[in-house]
């Protein structure tokens, strides 16, 4: 078994330097004008990502990926909260920091059919109030990423934490999405309150990376229109948060088909080119997963098919 990951791990590298001697080996024809866009397309081998989310300077999570080569979900788990723990030397660029304080340990990471339980050391509660919110949100998205885990059980010290260290706000025993990421409120009732998973864009030094925004609204519509109606009409939702959709674009139609759902736009969903950005196509296929249980999004201007994206 030993013998095999070292081999598995040894091809997986070797794989890896040669595709990027290859494509740094590729003359550019063309000047790119565009922005470095912090998303996997496709998957190498066996070599595979998963989501993580950290907080940036303004203290919003941001979304993106780390290499995970482990076989056990345990494993996987083990290396996804040990990225979100913060260190003294940064792990990541761009000013993106972890969100579990430094001080806390692991006690016991166990995994069941498709729930994990995470055991963290007393050090857990002495998070600063700014961030407990932000820091459990960034441990059930990031977790949640990973595939075959549908939810999460905190323990601190063996016991179960029942709600959130300094404001006592009351806490499921079993977390899923549910729970929000970058909430924001815009209601003005406490009847017909919708919650819906939006991604924006932020450029950080030049690099885009996607970020989730949990909104609460008064709107009883499908959520598909409030995704497209945000991302339209605001452009630019905080100041540092984009959205690259044409405010022209409008959602014809919908419809959920075999684990699809069909969304059929106006020929504003074009840029210049008579292409689709893949921005757009990542915020709304992002924003799509998080509020739809479906496997993939297929994109069509007037009828006819433009692209897809599937959740990973």
């Amino acid at each position: 078994m030993i013998k095999s990951k070292a081999i598995r791990k040894i091809f997986i590298t070797t794989m890896t330097m040669f595709i990027l001697l290859t494509v740094f080996s590729i003359p550019m024809v063309e000047e790119n004008n565009t922005l470095q866009v912090n998303l996997e397309f496709e998957e190498i081998s066996s070599i595979s990502t998963n989501s993580i989310y950290l907080f940036n300077k303004s203290g919003y999570l941001i979304k993106t990926n780390i290499l995970l080569d482990d076989d056990s979900v345990e494993d996987k788990v083990s290396k996804v909260i040990s990225n979100l723990i913060q260190s003294d030397t940064s792990k990541f660029s761009n000013g993106l920091f972890g969100t579990i304080p430094n001080n806390v340990k692991v006690n016991q990471i166990i995994c069941g059919t498709e729930l994990v339980t995470i055991d963290f050391s007393k050090e857990f509660l002495e998070v600063d109030v700014t961030y407990e919110k932000q820091m459990i949100s960034s441990i059930v998205y990031s977790v949640l990423d990973i595939e075959g885990i549908k939810g999460i059980t905190i323990l601190v010290d063996g016991k179960n934490l029942e709600c959130y260290p300094n404001t006592k706000e009351k806490l499921p025993l079993i977390l899923d999405k549910s729970i929000g990421i970058n909430k924001q409120y815009e209601i003005n009732s406490r009847e017909n309150i919708t919650s819906v998973v939006i991604y924006y864009l932020e450029n950080i030094d030049d690099t885009l990376y996607y970020v989730p925004v949990t909104k609460y609204v008064n709107d009883d519509r499908d959520k598909i229109k409030i995704i497209i109606e945000e991302l339209t009409t605001r452009y630019v939702y905080e100041e540092n948060l984009m959205s690259f959709l044409n405010s022209k674009t409008k959602l014809l139609d919908y419809r959920e088909e075999n684990d699809i759902l069909f969304l059929n736009f106006n020929e504003f969903l074009f840029d210049n080119n008579d292409k689709v950005l893949e921005e757009v196509i990542y915020s709304i296929g992002y924003s799509v997963f998080d509020n739809y249980n479906v496997g993939m999004v297929m994109f069509e201007v007037n009828g006819e098919d433009v692209g897809y994206v599937t959740r990973k």
